[in-house]
């Protein structure tokens, strides 16, 4: 009981710090691409098939760790997220250095002392079934940090977002979120050094797919899309668009 309710006060106090010193930073973003296109990149193993440096006249979101490709795949995301404690503390020095706007969990961005002109600390609601148009207000995690990403998006005005990277294919033994430390090369990720002899949380796949549907009924919602471009991927939430027709249609960066 007492433990739960240190907790309980921790969250407050976190949520109160970020109401007042965060979320009115997050103001500047809303709306600023309406009507545009973007990429959400995932880092699934599907990138290492596809020549990134194609997105260059494009807005992307970069996900997690995905600095570790940008020495064989070059190329430069518009916006960066991670949302996951133990991936924030993992990259958090590569974070810094990014060049991009970097949404960050506040708690965890707190915890690992990130802060800079270019760091943005997102609220941390935790609810798998909720989609926060307004992110100001607070973000669901969702079960995946693509879900954070599309409402990211969603508030910046992107009225069409196509996904790359987003394999939805783990190989894992161990129940959804469960902490393990990877043995041997990471078989999930585009570099096999992504989680090797690191700790890692096991993919949700089922909670990850009710938040994409969540996602997809409020973009559909809104007259716009997601489409999924990633290079056989396993992810059937979305219609299915190859790479080059998506970089054909999307619209490019003013």
């Amino acid at each position: 009981m007492i433990i739960f309710l240190y907790n309980t006060i921790t969250r407050e106090v976190h949520n109160r710090i970020w109401k007042k010193k965060h979320a009115p930073r997050l103001e500047q973003f809303r709306n600023i691409h309406k009507g545009e296109d973007c990429f959400i990149i995932g880092n699934g193993p599907s990138l290492n098939k596809m020549n990134l440096s194609l997105l260059n006249d494009h807005y992307t979101f970069g996900l997690n760790k995905i600095y570790m490709i940008f020495k064989k795949n070059p190329f430069k995301p518009s916006y960066h997220v991670a949302v996951n404690p133990l991936v924030i503390e993992q990259g958090k020095n590569e974070f810094r250095t990014l060049g991009c706007p970097s949404f960050l969990s506040f708690r965890s961005m707190s915890h690992n002392k990130i802060a800079g002109k270019n760091t943005f600390a997102l609220g941390d609601i935790n609810s798998t079934k909720s989609f926060h148009k307004d992110i100001t207000k607070g973000i669901s995690q969702g079960s995946t940090v693509t879900f954070t990403a599309m409402q990211i998006a969603y508030f910046m005005g992107f009225e069409r977002v196509f996904l790359i990277g987003v394999d939805h294919n783990f190989f894992q033994q161990g129940l959804p979120n469960e902490k393990q430390k990877m043995q041997g090369d990471d078989l999930n990720h585009f570099d096999p050094n992504y989680f090797k002899g690191q700790d890692w949380q096991l993919a949700d796949l089922e909670n990850s797919e009710v938040s994409y549907l969540i996602a997809k009924y409020y973009f559909d919602k809104k007259g716009g899309s997601i489409q999924d471009a990633t290079v056989e991927g396993k992810l059937t939430i979305f219609d299915k668009i190859k790479f080059e027709d998506a970089l054909a249609l999307a619209k490019k960066k003013r």
